[in-house]
């Protein structure tokens, strides 16, 4: 029988680590290691991903949302990226289809913005085009009063007119923690909470890495013959863990997130504008019952471990919406929550942030040890493709590559949306529910309603008026490795993002419900207090 993703599980995960071989480690659980381990798994090999915290719990947690083409990117002469993210964009949207999905956006072109109107349709144009004309649709040209039959609350002083374009909405620590199911199913050895303090070396090349798991305090020596460096932010101090002088090799910056009230934005769907403040490009974007306000591009340099939105950055995001939603007047008392994440791009000379490449590199920074570096959420799994590649090759095996562009994630063998929709619906009662059910699980809502109609306790809400039940939680912890309230509040679900309070009111709750102790209560509240700087 398989090894079920779950606590029940992860003793004999551990001690798998610790006896077995392996053809790979890979460090980081992030969107790019569990990518990473997926695609390593599938072709064969003997595979290992480590994460000292949870799955997604750094950047790939706390992006936009999107996966995009990166229209932006047309400014500064990426065609490769956008054509690159365009295509993956397609793959994704084939293969989760219940985790990303086609997003309308609005681009309103306004008297005197940076980018004059016929550069924002001289860049939709090439957009289109490097596509191959295959999005879900191409864009249009709109009038302005077309603009504002759209979004009735946008500003329409100096409105000239706009464009209608798609891209894709995503539930980014949900594709991320896809991705790590399908490595776990594929046969690697998948852990969470266990954390690299050391590399293995013989006669200097790098053999593995000694590690200690966070929940027991064990230490543990796992073996492979190549490692792989994936941990993003933190890239350079795992490189110096094989090489104590190795110059820096990623560039952070910072992008902070806000989520407001829908209500009080007004925003009917996707918006694409020009911040007042420095002319860059942010989007306001549906989420639920929030919109999300974001992001800022700017140099990092603090605690990778202590990354917040500060209330200038909150200010500066404030100030750029408030510019086209003159009537809502928002303030920083609307703000339900605040977060940041570290971009960890190819370092460069670059002046300005906004303008460094998206581009990834896959690099040999010791013997035996693999660094992938740069690169955007949208891209992870051709990056994937490219470690699992080099790998092979210093193996001396033959490259043989996966077919992650056809195989669904978990959840993601769907032949209609509307037809899954159709049948939760008949089966909850909800089209609410159905909808959020079939949008976070895919085919498996069944599984996930199946625990509440056999326990119909499961079926309560879980903060009024948003649609997450109680089952959700119960499946979270059997099905895919919650270990903490931090993993089924901010990972798993997204009640810390769209509760004012973080999901507290809850968690006490919840905890009980599945034996823990009121440290596990405390414990959250810093994480929370960590993350959101409340």
């Amino acid at each position: 029988m398989p090894v079920a993703f779950s606590p029940s599980s992860r003793p004999a995960l551990v001690s798998a680590l610790t006896t077995t071989p392996f053809d790979v480690l890979v460090i980081g659980g992030g969107i790019v290691g569990a990518g990473t381990a997926r695609d390593a798994a599938l072709r064969g090999l003997r595979v290992a991903l480590v994460e000292r915290e949870d799955f997604a719990s750094g950047t790939s947690s706390r992006s936009s949302r999107l996966i995009h083409g990166g229209l932006r990117y047309l400014e500064h002469g990426q065609l490769h990226l956008v054509f690159e993210a365009s295509r993956e964009r397609r793959t994704l949207m084939h293969v989760a289809p219940h985790l990303v999905r086609p997003l309308q956006f609005v681009w309103p072109m306004f008297d005197h913005a940076r980018i004059a109107p016929w550069k924002v349709r001289a860049g939709l144009t090439l957009y289109d085009a490097l596509a191959l004309f295959r999005n879900v649709s191409r864009h249009r040209v709109v009038n302005a009063g077309a603009v504002t039959a759209i979004e009735p609350a946008l500003r329409q002083s100096g409105l000239r007119g706009g464009a209608v374009y798609f891209d894709a909405t995503t539930d980014d620590a949900r594709l991320t923690l896809a991705n790590a199911r399908a490595a776990h199913d594929a046969g690697a050895t998948v852990v969470s909470r266990v954390e690299v303090n050391r590399l293995l070396l013989d006669t200097g090349a790098v053999r593995g890495a000694c590690a200690r798991d966070v929940l027991t305090g064990r230490t543990i020596d796992i073996t492979a013959r190549m490692v792989v460096n994936a941990t993003g932010p933190w890239s350079d101090t795992i490189r110096r863990l094989a090489d104590p002088d190795a110059t820096p090799s990623v560039r952070g910056t910072k992008g902070v997130h806000i989520a407001l009230p829908r209500a009080r934005v007004g925003n009917t769907g996707a918006l694409t504008l020009l911040s007042p403040i420095d002319g860059r490009v942010f989007f306001v974007l549906p989420a639920g019952q929030t919109t999300i306000v974001g992001t800022t591009d700017t140099d990092y340099d603090g605690s990778l471990d202590a990354v917040r939105a500060t209330p200038a950055d909150v200010a500066y995001l404030l100030r750029s919406a408030n510019a086209y939603f003159p009537a809502t007047a928002l303030v920083a008392a609307d703000v339900v929550a605040a977060w940041a994440g570290i971009r960890p791009l190819i370092g460069g000379d670059a002046h300005h942030p906004d303008a460094l490449s998206r581009e990834h590199a896959v690099t040999f920074t010791a013997p035996g040890l693999i660094t992938v570096t740069g690169g955007k959420l949208t891209t992870y799994r051709v990056m994937a493709h490219d470690v699992a590649n080099a790998a092979q090759r210093a193996l001396g095996q033959p490259v043989r590559p996966a077919d992650t562009a056809h195989l669904p994630l978990p959840g993601g063998a769907i032949t209609s949306m509307d037809a899954e929709r159709d049948d939760a619906e008949h089966r909850t009662g909800s089209r609410d529910l159905a909808t959020h059910l079939v949008f976070r699980y895919g085919t498996e809502w069944r599984d996930v309603w199946s625990l509440a109609e056999h326990d119909r306790g499961l079926a309560r809400p879980l903060a009024s008026p948003l649609p997450d039940i109680a089952a959700e939680l119960q499946w979270a912890v059997d099905h895919e490795m919650a270990l903490s309230l931090g993993d089924l509040l901010i990972r798993r679900l997204h009640l810390a993002f769209e509760t004012a309070d973080h999901g507290r009111a809850v968690a006490q709750a919840i905890a009980a419900q599945f034996g823990w102790q009121n440290t596990e209560v405390e414990r959250y509240a810093a994480e929370a207090h960590a993350i959101f700087g409340v």
